[in-house]
């Protein structure tokens, strides 16, 4: 059965009985601005799991190196052991959120070339923004390392850009985590859901993420249901 390893805003990692192998469960529950709000909201944790193992499924199948292995029920999967880098890839494809505020820019700006921001992993410290020579300095990441972080993030930006869009969505941004197996390698961890990307509709240009509960927009269920559907209706059939 296992224990429990490490609990998260949105989910629980679990041992198995291979020590290279991890259970994780996605919890129903939602936060924002860094765990500060936060509710529980049923069947949210099976719709994040049945859209990230698409999404990580279809990454595999075009030669992404992830730590996912397999779903294995409806709200948990087996995934690689990896060790974690305390650091968040974001990608910006168009302008919003905080990029808006920060810069004072037109909201829905589209970016000639995407926007690339490194973000130090800590609630603690509110996720401060770090630059390379500090990632060195502090010793989180080679430069080998961060130069394959962000080969795979634009990787990932093409093949899910155009994934989406054949779902009537815009991959408006998204935060990526990755991490080093026993033997170094370099893969992409955590998951990709509406939790840790923004999309919009491409028609309406509604909110189709996490936004919808951080501005208190709607329900959320139906919005990550409506994400799933899109998605197995582009890559099931």
């Amino acid at each position: 059965m296992g224990h429990v390893i490490y609990t998260g805003k949105a989910k629980q990692m679990w041992s198995t009985d291979d020590p290279e192998v991890l259970r994780v469960v996605y919890l129903d529950q939602a936060t924002a601005l860094n765990g500060k709000k936060k509710d529980q909201i049923q069947g949210k944790g099976q719709l994040n799991n049945e859209i990230s193992t698409l999404i990580f499924t279809y990454l595999n199948a075009k030669g992404v190196k992830t730590h996912f292995i397999k779903k294995i029920s409806a709200t948990e999967e087996l995934v690689k052991k990896v060790e974690i880098i305390p650091l968040e890839a974001v990608t910006r494809n168009i302008a919003t959120g905080h990029f808006v505020t920060r810069f004072g820019v037109e909201d829905g700006l589209v970016f000639p070339t995407p926007v690339e921001e490194t973000y130090y992993k800590s609630d603690a410290l509110d996720d401060p923004f770090i630059n390379r020579s500090q990632i060195l300095a502090l010793g989180l990441a080679t430069e080998d390392e961060l130069a394959e972080i962000w080969q795979l993030s634009r990787q990932v930006n093409e093949l899910l850009k155009a994934l989406f869009a054949k779902a009537g969505l815009i991959l408006v941004d998204f935060k990526l985590e990755f991490g080093r197996l026993g033997d170094g390698t370099l893969v992409l961890a955590d998951e990709f859901s509406p939790d840790n990307c923004r999309l919009w509709d491409q028609q309406t240009r509604s909110h189709l993420d996490k936004d919808v509960y951080r501005k208190d927009l709607g329900d959320l269920t139906p919005v990550y249901a409506e994400v799933l559907h899109r998605l197995k209706k582009v890559l099931e059939g």
